[in-house]
């Protein structure tokens, strides 16, 4: 089958005033004008772009679809702007069993959670679930502690406030168990159908033993191969799981393989104590696991792979890498192209160090456009410190590959506002171009996931036909048929500009996205 796109902007390389594109069987043919695009397929099946911005689809390489999908479909607490509006909320929840997520008590007036007798006197009995904003603490109930006796004297109990570490891994199980195979089903698939409206063509569920289950990235995985949905790459986060991961049939034994935890929950491993608690966080791999793990993977032609956050979460990770190379060598180290996910706080030292190894950084721009700046979560928690996270132009300097993605439900599925955030961070110096930002988002994703054949990922005859179409807020010019845009552009790079990224601009809204040629999503 042969289609015709006539009329809009094509993002493709080489061709910077491209208004056509030609695909057939699933592959970009042909890229160019409008006249010689109807002369050279007269015969093409014609969709008319009206103006519409193409751009290569883009990939998010760090989801939980049920979590996602939960939230989605759930109790969403995000927009909660206190303890009192939380409690509300969960008073008005339906069913026997309430899951919800997004609370953040760092911008609420009363600068703390709810205590658990505070969240019975609500619950009235239900088994209640309530994760934070980061995932790595939550809120329970009463009822759920008595369905989850483990959680009782475990690494990370509180008798009276959120659980994080093993205790709140052994809430979290219990939680999910207690909804239905139809309730998760139905979050799954609430959320890739999402994840596609956002211009999004795949994702890479990143699960594991304390985040969902084998079952639960089965049924992902599964989604993920009709031909209506992004696809779905997976991982599983596991050390040394290797019968595991042939079983499932995942990428790599990576994803949220947990090195430490998070730096709103004060989890996240860090050399000196946060500026706010005399904890120094929780580490759960030291170097030599980190080495064997990345030994293993390497050996087995797996991707290895860590959460990773806080300082010396790092430089734990950075040791076992030097360890691993002692006995793999580097080219096969590098060759592997294992990844790290979040590595937030890192040095210049280190970054050099991991784009010799040949390390993937999979990253979140809206980390820092929620919890970033001076007034922001991170500097709460860890002061001066905190205005140093996530430098993503010195990770790209040293030579790491970046792949920007949501960490959702975490952050939300907003690809434009994402590469935004990843143009203004705010730490003055540590943002990127629009460009770099946008291909971390696009092509970064695919390169994370293993390919990197010089054509996915972007517009280009002999690519995969996998791109969206944007509404851009296009400027119609009064008694004109004419259109004028805001771009952002690049005269040096051969490539049409994006659309306009400055903070309070109007995003570009999906019309459409396709996987190889196949729609997987129509506005409308």
């Amino acid at each position: 089958m042969r289609m015709l796109l006539l009329g809009g902007r094509i993002h493709a390389a080489g061709a910077p005033d491209a208004t056509a594109m030609a695909v057939e069987d699933g592959t970009v043919v042909w890229i160019g004008q409008d006249g010689p695009a109807k002369a050279l397929y007269p015969d093409a099946e014609v969709v008319q772009l009206d103006g519409a911005f193409v751009a290569p689809a883009f990939v998010d390489p760090h989801v939980h679809s049920t979590a996602a999908g939960l939230q989605l479909t759930g109790l969403d607490l995000t927009g909660c702007t206190s303890l009192v509006e939380m409690l509300d909320a969960l008073r008005k929840a339906d069913g026997d069993t309430v899951w919800g997520h997004g609370w953040d008590e760092t911008a609420w007036p009363e600068r703390r959670p709810p205590t658990r007798a505070e969240i019975d006197a609500v619950a009235g009995g239900r088994l209640v679930y309530l994760s934070r904003i980061d995932v790595h603490s939550a809120l329970v109930s009463s009822a759920t502690v008595d369905r989850a006796p483990d959680a009782r004297g475990a690494d990370g109990w509180d008798a009276d406030g959120p659980l994080s570490r093993d205790a709140h891994h052994h809430a979290r199980r219990v939680a999910l168990r207690s909804l239905s195979a139809e309730q998760r089903q139905a979050a799954k698939l609430a959320f890739l159908q999402h994840a596609g409206s956002r211009g999004v063509a795949a994702v890479h569920e990143c699960a594991g033993p304390e985040i969902s289950g084998k079952q639960d990235l089965a049924e992902v995985l599964d989604l993920g191969r009709s031909e209506s949905l992004p696809d779905v790459v997976g991982y599983w986060g596991e050390i040394g799981a290797v019968e595991v991961a042939r079983e499932l049939g995942v990428r790599g034994l990576a994803g949220d393989l947990f090195v430490d935890g998070a730096i709103g929950s004060r989890t996240a491993a860090l050399h000196e104590p946060y500026a706010d608690a005399p904890t120094t966080g929780a580490r759960y791999l030291d170097a030599g696991d980190i080495a064997e793990h990345l030994i293993t993977c390497t050996n087995a032609s797996l991707q290895a792979g860590f959460h990773v956050i806080g300082d010396a979460a790092v430089a734990a990770v950075v040791d076992g890498f030097a360890k691993a190379e002692a006995t793999v060598g580097r080219d096969a180290l590098a060759a592997a192209r294992h990844r790290l996910e979040h590595v937030e706080m890192v040095t210049a030292e280190q970054a050099d160090r991991l784009a010799s190894w040949g390390v993937i950084a999979s990253m979140q721009p809206m980390f820092d456009a929620a919890w970033g700046g001076p007034d922001g979560m991170y500097v709460q928690r860890l002061g001066e410190r905190g205005t140093s996270l996530n430098p993503f132009a010195m990770l790209a300097r040293s030579g790491v590959v970046l792949a920007f993605g949501s960490d959702a439900p975490v952050t939300p599925v907003d690809p434009w506002r994402s590469v935004q955030a990843a143009v203004h961070h705010k730490t003055p110096g540590f943002g990127v171009s629009a460009r770099a930002a946008f291909t971390a988002h696009t092509r970064g994703g695919w390169r994370a996931a293993g390919v990197d054949d010089g054509v996915t990922g972007v517009l280009t005859p002999g690519a995969p036909a996998t791109y969206a179409v944007w509404e851009t807020g296009d400027l119609v010019v009064a008694g004109s048929d004419s259109r004028v845009q805001r771009w952002s552009t690049d005269p040096r790079s051969g490539v049409p500009g994006l659309p306009a990224l400055d903070p309070g601009a109007e995003l570009p809204a999906c019309v459409r996205t396709v996987l190889r040629g196949k729609t997987i999503y129509q506005k409308g």
